[in-house]
């Protein structure tokens, strides 16, 4: 059963995440975390989450603005240092609420009960028509960055904060993939380089080999639904890329306020 969950959803979502710019980390770890412990789960997530986001560069990047991505990635991987920091430092506050479904318990915490409403207020930009022609000049493209790398961080849905501002940022439908590929690519590298070595370092030598295994299927399928996804690039426009990235903003500010994610 855990070779055709993960598969499936490795294969959907990556082709989906193509044009979204992120989706694949926060459906693909609670797919891990049904038959692994959460901190193998997300290992294992963040191994297909970078070499899934390596395929999109190769597959893509050529599209990149290099001057949108010089301006905004670099801001963005330094500031998501801050806000993964910050995130950290407030975990200690106790949850503002909680309920239960079934056996599991989720907790509403405040730092993500305002991130998901921030995300889910950036939404209303690609689906409400009178927002959605709305663009953003270059010269704050910096600033885009930081806003998105910090608030990213800090809520742990990095991806979701820069689609919100890079879908509004002037770049045609292309463009728009190659970029957000390029920076997913820089940020997640940079942000694995300075928290995640020793974690996922220490979790993968508890692990069995079963995993490795459902890794590798992930990453395989991963790269399917990738390439797929290139391959509709030419059919898609960007008014379908704003309804895609608007209504999966929704789905992960839900899931955030709520304590799901």
């Amino acid at each position: 059963m855990e070779y055709i969950v993960i598969s499936v959803v490795a294969l959907f979502v990556s082709s989906l995440t193509l044009f979204s710019g992120f989706g694949l980390g926060t459906v693909l770890m609670p797919a891990f975390a049904l038959f692994f412990p959460i901190p193998v789960a997300i290992a294992a997530t963040a191994v297909v989450h970078l070499a899934n986001n390596i395929f999109k560069v190769i597959l893509t990047g050529r599209h990149a603005d290099w001057g949108v991505v010089i301006r905004f990635a670099i801001t963005a991987a330094l500031a998501a240092i801050l806000g993964a920091w910050l995130l950290g430092q407030l975990s200690a506050i106790p949850a503002v609420t909680s309920y239960q479904i079934g056996e599991r318990t989720f907790d509403v915490t405040l730092v993500k009960l305002v991130i998901g409403l921030l995300i889910i207020g950036f939404s209303m930009f690609d689906l409400i028509p009178k927002l959605q022609k709305l663009t953003f000049d270059r010269k704050y493209l910096p600033l885009g960055g930081i806003l998105s790398g910090f608030f990213g961080g800090l809520s742990g849905n990095q991806g979701a904060m820069r689609s919100a501002f890079l879908i509004k940022s002037g770049l045609d439908t292309k463009s728009f993939v190659g970029t957000n590929g390029v920076c997913a690519f820089l940020v997640d590298l940079v942000r694995l380089l300075v928290y995640g070595a020793a974690f996922y370092t220490v979790s993968f030598t508890q692990i069995s080999g079963d995993i490795w295994k459902l890794v590798l299927l992930g990453i395989f399928f991963a790269f399917i639904g990738s390439f797929v996804g290139a391959r509709l690039v030419k059919k898609i426009t960007l008014r379908s890329v704003q309804h895609i990235v608007g209504v999966m903003l929704v789905v992960v500010g839900i899931g955030l306020a709520t304590g799901l994610l």
